[in-house]
């Protein structure tokens, strides 16, 4: 399963939750931001890649939908806001019990 996770800077979230779940078996990932300034922004490459797209925040859901109108990722909001630092302890407790049941 190819997961793409996506924040604003793909500076903080997304890129922990790619290291976390790069390591479960069967599951490949990535991670990208849709600001222009982020550390790998978004790119249709990814999408295309992705079987899953999981998205922080609603605004990050409605703006790949105006970058990329064509396309219909299967995309889950997780609903983690922009408070937490890279590899914060609560933050990898919560995007594990937000995605683990997500993957079957």
């Amino acid at each position: 399963m190819k997961i793409l996770f996506v924040c604003s800077r793909n500076r903080l979230r997304s890129p922990t939750a790619e290291s976390i779940f790069a390591d479960y078996a069967g599951i490949e990932t990535r991670s990208a931001g849709t600001a222009k300034d982020a550390e790998n922004p978004i790119a249709f490459d990814d999408l295309e890649w992705a079987d899953i797209v999981f998205v922080m925040e609603k605004r990050h859901a409605k703006q790949l939908r105006h970058l990329f109108p064509k396309l219909e990722p299967r995309v889950i909001c997780l609903g983690i806001p922009d408070n937490y630092e890279f590899m914060q302890p609560e933050l990898i407790e919560i995007l594990e019990q937000k995605v683990l049941p997500l993957l079957g």
